[in-house]
């Protein structure tokens, strides 16, 4: 039996801790940890970490949509880290660890559109920029299930319920 799935890329500060509770939403099948939004071709951590690609660090979810959907991820998203923050995310600061959601469809365009409404009908000022994705490209080995592979904690992402 084949499963349904959906594709999603967000941004959020730090791609290690953005992953890290991806991976704990029940409809997340697969991960990927990368760069998009930027100019060069092929870039790596250290050029993206330099901030001179325009690239975000990002993750690049595939997730199961026979029980879930596109909203009930990108809320996730939003509950995991400081969408009211411009230039970074906690300590992270630079336009590389900026909040972004790269829509893959006018459909995850327009639910993205309607959370940022109803976060800033609850007073946040939201800094999350909603963009159509580019090129993803995947970011060397040792950045991919990071937390997972060092045994580690996010120190830029706490998750705090919003919706």
């Amino acid at each position: 039996m084949d499963i349904k799935t959906e594709k999603a890329i967000f941004a959020s500060g730090c791609f290690w801790g953005t992953e890290y509770f991806m991976k704990k939403h029940p409809a997340v099948i697969s991960t990927c940890v990368g760069y998009i939004g930027g100019e060069k071709e092929n870039p790596t951590y250290d050029e993206v970490c330099s901030g001179t690609t325009k690239h975000a660090e990002a993750v690049e979810v595939v997730f199961n949509t026979e029980k879930y959907d596109f909203e009930d991820v990108a809320k996730l998203f939003f509950e995991t880290h400081d969408f009211t923050q411009i230039g970074g995310v906690g300590p992270d600061i630079g336009n590389q660890y900026r909040s972004e959601i790269f829509y893959l469809s006018n459909e995850q365009k327009e639910i993205s559109e309607n959370l940022i409404k109803t976060l800033e009908e609850k007073g946040y000022k939201v800094s999350t920029r909603i963009t159509k994705a580019t090129k993803f490209w995947k970011a060397e080995g040792n950045h991919q299930d990071y937390y997972y592979k060092t045994g580690g904690n996010p120190y830029c992402h706490i998750y705090k319920k919003i919706f």
